[in-house]
């Protein structure tokens, strides 16, 4: 498991900031692990020996990529982002 993904924490404020770390699971527990995550107050990543704690009122979205091949039956796939703002 040593691919690499991203995390981009858009904020609420246009402000980003964003986080390279190893594949954390198997394609087939990205479910339980998204579940995890947005079950909590505040997401929460350790990074250079120091732990980001963000509150999920100050993010408007998050991005990960590459997507996993895997992916929960209630996500639309083969989408084209065509305006961020």
């Amino acid at each position: 498991m040593s691919e690499k993904r991203t995390l981009v924490i858009h904020f609420n404020d246009a402000t980003e900031i964003s986080f390279v770390f190893p594949k954390q699971t198997d394609d087939f527990s990205v479910a339980q692990k998204v579940r995890e995550v947005l079950s909590g107050q505040q997401l929460v990543v350790e990074a250079d020996g120091s732990l980001f704690v963000v509150p999920h009122t100050s993010i408007k979205y998050v991005q990960v990529y590459p997507s996993p091949a895997k992916l929960p039956e209630n996500v639309i796939k083969g989408a084209t982002l065509r305006n961020e703002s």
